[in-house]
């Protein structure tokens, strides 16, 4: 029997890497085995083009960008996503294809249909039963609210107005696969936001 596969993305600095957090340890409580992933990333290969990327020190073009993400991709599914979604198994991970929408074809301005045609051969067919969207505009994250400008890796040193530029490519994406993207509006309390999110993978019964 298929696996399931469940994907959770937004903008910097919104609680995404903490929600994923209290998500493992719910079904680590409820024994429900889960893999989780994350993207670039998930293997060697894409491990090892996830530090190109994301190098402060490297100047990498959009068009590049693009095509290392995908590149990624392709080991990350290859070598795990396909092979434990087609052994039955729940897999989670923090981020997929939807960043690469709204990153490099909305922010980067590189236009969702060419992300989507150089993701065309790399994917085959393995897109997310569900993807939770923690739907906050970065100018107002957690992270920012706390003083904290976003900093860290290339991505995460682009200005405030990249990052909404980002959260407008999820928004724009939202709205085109709302069968499978669910919008899920985060609580300053993290218990609520948790609480939401469940609710919403329960409701399309990904997870009990």
């Amino acid at each position: 029997m298929r696996g399931k596969f469940i994907t959770l993305e937004g903008c910097e600095g919104v609680g995404k890497s903490t929600q994923l957090n209290m998500l493992k340890d719910y079904l680590e409580m409820t024994g429900q085995p889960a893999i989780f992933t994350r993207e670039p990333g998930g293997t060697p290969e894409a491990e090892a083009i996830r530090k190109i990327i994301l190098d402060i020190d490297l100047c990498v073009s959009p068009r590049v960008e693009a095509l290392l993400f995908a590149a990624a991709r392709v080991s990350h599914i290859d070598n795990l996503l396909l092979p434990s979604i087609n052994e039955g198994k729940l897999v989670i991970s923090d981020r997929y294809l939807d960043s690469s929408f709204a990153y490099q074809g909305v922010a980067r301005e590189l236009g969702i249909d060419y992300v989507k045609e150089i993701n065309k051969y790399a994917i085959e067919n393995c897109l997310p039963d569900c993807t939770v969207f923690i739907d906050m505009d970065p100018e107002f994250s957690w992270r920012r609210q706390k003083g904290s400008v976003i900093s860290g890796d290339r991505m995460e040193n682009e200005s405030i107005l990249f990052h909404k530029k980002v959260y407008s490519g999820y928004d724009a994406v939202a709205r085109l696969y709302p069968e499978r993207i669910v919008r899920v509006i985060p609580d300053i309390d993290k218990t609520v936001t948790h609480q939401r999110i469940l609710e919403a993978l329960k409701s399309r019964g990904m997870i009990n």
